[in-house]
């Protein structure tokens, strides 16, 4: 995927759009510590960046685990970010859980909901409400036919009954109780105005379903993991990149999560983002999880691809939705 993008000479390298060199490295403080707990997943979407599904045996370790808790503790983030796959398949996840809400006042679990209807998870529902989890859900699109082209079949249902269930523990309604969703294209295109979409699903949802959640974050499908192969295969990898090239708004690089969020891979990998973590590409340093416990936290140089364009354009995108500044 990055020879690909790397023969596309007509696009700049993307630091050269950076004239502010502040921009080009990590914050004073760190907020996010994201944490992929592996690549196992009951699903196989067609937008997922990190090629996750049914058929990877990638987990995080326990042993990875401690490490990216003691991390936490000595570099002062303020929230840790779970993710996947579907997180929830880690056999240590619910030990992780509970540990990190120990430390910090302020998880996320980015869950796909589907996972949450099976008999070996559905307690999970419990005991994210009983630990205030913020939840962000990952819901395509507000009707059934355009999610389930992306997700698979049956997957809008069972997620709308999970939603409902979310709802009757507080979810949505509690202000501890924190559900967010997430909408991504089904295809090569930039998403909606991220507060116009939001109202548009609010009421799509709230109208036939009566659901409610909090906010809804519009993310820009990377040109890595499947959905760069789809692009590849489709032949529309040349002019999706000309696209968000030609979109690019220099208001978004402020607001970059890779400025603020460390990821950290499944084997203890340290990546800048979750998409560096999809095209493989490290942070600056070379630091793994267990390098830097007893490490004090320094400003470092961002690592950038020509992937950043899908970040940077029109109104921003990031694992919290739009960036413009």
């Amino acid at each position: 995927m990055l020879k690909q993008l790397e023969k596309l000479t007509d696009i700049p390298d993307f630091p050269e759009m950076i004239s502010d060199d502040e921009v080009k490295n990590t914050a004073d403080k760190m907020e996010v510590l994201q944490v992929n707990l592996g690549k196992m997943c009951n699903l196989a979407c067609k937008h997922c960046h990190v090629e996750a599904g049914p058929g990877r045996t990638e987990v995080m370790s326990k042993k990875v685990m401690e490490a990216c808790l003691a991390v936490y503790e000595k570099q002062g983030f303020s929230t840790i970010d779970i993710t996947g796959g579907a997180p929830e398949m880690n056999p240590d996840f619910e030990w992780f859980l509970k540990e990190a809400c120990k430390i910090t006042g302020h998880v996320i679990v980015r869950t796909n909901l589907v996972i949450l209807l099976e008999k070996k998870y559905s307690h999970l529902l419990q005991l994210y409400a009983e630990n205030e989890v913020e939840l962000v859900c990952s819901l395509p699109y507000y009707e059934a036919g355009r999610m389930d082209k992306v997700r698979g079949s049956g997957t809008f249902d069972k997620a709308i009954k999970v939603i409902k269930e979310l709802n009757k523990l507080g979810y949505g309604k509690d202000p501890h109780l924190v559900l967010n969703m997430v909408y991504n294209p089904a295809g090569a295109f930039f998403p909606p105005e991220q507060g116009a979409m939001e109202q548009e699903y609010k009421k799509k949802l709230g109208d036939k379903y009566g659901i409610t959640f909090n906010q809804l974050f519009t993310i820009t499908n990377n040109p890595t993991g499947r959905f760069g192969t789809f692009l590849i295969n489709s032949g529309n990898l040349n002019g999706y990149m000309y696209k968000l090239y030609d979109s690019f708004n220099p208001s978004t690089l402020p607001g970059m999560m890779c400025r603020f969020q460390l990821s950290v891979g499944y084997d203890g990998a340290l990546y800048d983002c979750d998409f560096n973590q999809a095209a493989g590409i490290p942070i600056s340093t070379g630091d793994n999880i267990f390098d830097i416990i007893h490490n004090n936290y320094t400003p470092r140089q961002v690592c950038f691809g020509r992937h950043c364009y899908a970040c940077t354009a029109g109104q921003g995108s990031s694992c919290g939705g739009a960036t413009e500044n």
